[in-house]
């Protein structure tokens, strides 16, 4: 019982940290964008879903060179996923005057539309494995160029449609911070996402020591505790632009973050080096009318 008593302790003092560090992260990002004439929706998309999403990164990273264990990368990149998606609907309870889907800018639609398909992506190379496609080996060995071709493209996007539809309105706003600096900006959104990195990194092996204290199984806690606990930096990023009135950036954080989740499944593929990491990944899951042998 005492270690269970420390493991949340340690929880607890992980959301403390997030819970100080994750507004600083926004308030600076918002000021890096008004500084640099960028948009709220390119600074989310790129500055915040970058550090938000590390913890999945390491996380991954941990999970198949350490453990072998190919189904808890996936898990947590996949639960990841569908947190950030539920946060919209948080979203949209935390604005009481109108619809977050109103307030937003209509350039998401290409960061959603781009991380549907490489969601659908990943989704398509497990489900033919599941199914014993031929073809699903050498989508396999294509699956980590093209989602990194595929994230490339996204953001050169995004940046195209900024550059071209909002630089006028973003150039108007370039005075809402007369008293900072683009320097001190950046050196306190340093500070913050190094606090945001650290802790995300700590939070999935307390999560871990929890679910081995409190005899959890592997599955609940890859798929909801550990993705629950790394997607923590999103949650509370997203929430303080919010509170500072960057609707843009706290919903490009969250599709920012689904598109750079895809980036970490194709590190993870390609760190695991006994086998493709989707076709180990389907091992742990459930078809009806397929098995695969071990």
């Amino acid at each position: 019982m005492p270690e269970a008593v420390s493991l949340w302790l340690q929880l607890a003092a992980c959301l403390a940290l997030m819970g100080l560090a994750g507004p600083a992260l926004s308030r600076n990002a918002d000021v890096i964008a008004d500084k640099t004439g960028l948009s709220g929706n390119w600074v989310g998309l790129i500055l915040l879903a970058t550090v938000t999403s590390l913890p999945e990164l390491i996380t991954g990273a941990s999970a198949v060179v350490l453990l072998q264990a190919a189904d808890i990368a996936a898990g947590d990149v996949f639960g990841s996923c569908v947190v950030n998606l539920a946060m919209l609907a948080v979203l949209d309870f935390l604005l009481r005057d109108e619809s977050v889907y109103r307030k937003a800018g209509i350039g998401h639609v290409l960061s959603a539309g781009f991380g549907v398909v490489l969601i659908s992506f990943a989704a398509l190379n497990i489900t033919l494995h599941g199914v014993g496609v031929p073809i699903a080996s050498h989508l396999s060995l294509a699956f980590a160029p093209v989602t990194v071709l595929l994230y490339a493209l996204s953001i050169r996007a995004v940046f195209t449609y900024e550059r071209t539809h909002l630089i006028a309105s973003a150039r108007e706003q370039a005075s809402r911070y007369p008293d900072r600096s683009l320097r001190d900006a950046i050196l306190r959104y340093a500070a913050a996402g190094s606090v945001v990195v650290m802790t995300g990194v700590w939070l999935p092996f307390v999560a871990q020591g929890l679910a081995g204290t409190m005899g959890w199984s592997t599955g609940f806690v890859s798929t909801l505790l550990v993705a629950a606990v790394t997607s923590m930096p999103e949650l509370v990023v997203t929430v303080a632009a919010i509170r500072i009135g960057a609707v843009d950036m706290a919903i490009a954080n969250l599709l920012g973050s689904n598109l750079f989740n895809m980036v970490v499944l194709a590190i993870d593929d390609v760190l695991y080096t006994p086998a493709p990491c989707l076709p180990m990944c389907h091992r742990r899951m459930s078809f009806p009318h397929c098995r695969l042998s071990p």
